[in-house]
């Protein structure tokens, strides 16, 4: 062997050892990044005032009236399970209720108490929570929509309209119908109610990673992120995982039979799942459907909500004031992103409100409240 091709081999191993140096510098940086953004969130989570524990929430109750269970064959061939609720003659509009990330229909059991008495009210299990299937296509924004309006068609019977209620994802869903299906937002939908949701940079604007890390953190946030919505990784069930649900999806005020049930119905779902529509979120954008909103709607968020803060409600707020169909913007004191849960009172309250609006004949050259 020559000297120059000794050289050359001595040149090319050391540029090897420089580049795998320089990679596990990089992990390492990135490791201590992503684990002191996770140890300060665990701190946060555990140094937090536990839940209050006053005893059950009968609101939280299954429905002593069994649903009617409908199988929904929507887009791949993927079967959703529908639920409905209330007298099978009941007149009027038709309550369709659409649950968020990682929930299932039970969610929505404080409304589905308080109102399938003597009023048409459907849940469905968004596809890959629940009963429903997730199929083997990648999850995405659109197919949300998509799914919404086969339920739709399903449920709501022709000459009658929806009062479409959603949270969080469920709104995301709401607003991805309404931009598939702008022609049918007047026609088939009468009031919107958009609870503790987003119509973009769901993921830019969350507020889970305490404040005061070291600055060295900053650029790993985005990470983590990632990290926490889209890993399909089993989420054990401990008392110490439910305060982290807590800290991650509560008020910090909340009840300790509000955290368990939400702690539960998180648990219950898939992380294939989970990571599928985690991931899907992330490239959120539905401000056409907004726009689109062309009916009364009302935005509700809680104060406390770390998930989609007060900043997302405002901004919708604000493109729906100019549209002239904002209903009235609704902040609730104390409460975190499982909203409907937290102020089910409050909540239900309110949409008795909606209901007898929709009921109630409109004036002539009535507008929505601003």
């Amino acid at each position: 062997m020559t000297e120059k091709s000794t050289t050359r081999r001595s040149a090319r191993r050391a540029i090897a050892i420089a580049a795998g140096a320089g990679a596990a510098v990089g992990v390492g940086v990135l490791a201590a990044g992503v684990g002191t953004i996770f140890a300060g969130m665990l701190r946060e989570a555990f140094r937090a005032q536990r839940a209050v524990d006053d005893g059950p929430d009968d609101l939280l109750s299954v429905p002593q009236q069994p649903p009617r269970r409908i199988t929904v064959e929507s887009s791949g061939g993927v079967r959703l399970n529908v639920e409905r609720y209330g007298p099978a003659d009941a007149d009027g509009d038709v309550v369709v209720m659409v649950h968020g990330w990682t929930c299932n229909t039970a969610y929505w059991y404080p409304q589905i108490n308080h109102l399938a008495g003597d009023r048409p009210v459907i849940a469905y299990d968004q596809r890959g929570h629940g009963a429903s299937e997730l199929g083997r296509v990648r999850p995405t924004i659109a197919m949300l929509g998509q799914d919404l309006n086969r339920v739709i068609e399903a449920t709501v019977p022709n000459g009658r309209r929806a009062i479409l209620v959603g949270h969080s994802m469920g709104g995301m869903t709401i607003m991805s119908w309404a931009a598939q299906y702008a022609d049918q937002v007047s026609s088939r939908v009468s009031s919107v109610v958009l609870t503790s949701t987003a119509a973009k940079a769901v993921m830019q604007n969350h507020l889970l990673i305490p404040v005061g890390l070291p600055r060295y953190t900053k650029p790993f946030e985005s990470t983590v992120g990632r990290l926490v919505t889209s890993s399909p990784i089993p989420v054990p069930h401990t008392d110490r995982a439910a305060w982290l649900s807590h800290y991650i999806a509560l008020g910090p005020q909340a009840r300790k039979a509000h955290v368990d049930f939400v702690d539960a119905m998180i648990m219950a779902c898939p992380p294939r799942s989970r990571a599928g529509w985690g991931s899907a979120m992330g490239k959120l954008d539905v401000t056409a459907g907004l726009d689109a909103l062309r009916v009364p709607t009302t935005v509700v968020v809680g104060t406390e909500d770390r998930l989609t803060p007060p900043v997302h409600a405002e901004e919708m707020a604000e493109v729906l004031r100019r549209n002239g169909v904002l209903r009235e913007l609704v902040s609730l004191e104390g409460v975190g992103h499982m909203s409907s849960i937290e102020a089910s009172v409050r909540y239900n309250e309110l949409l008795d409100e909606v209901l007898a609006e929709v009921t109630r004949p409109e004036p002539a050259g009535s507008t929505a409240r601003s």
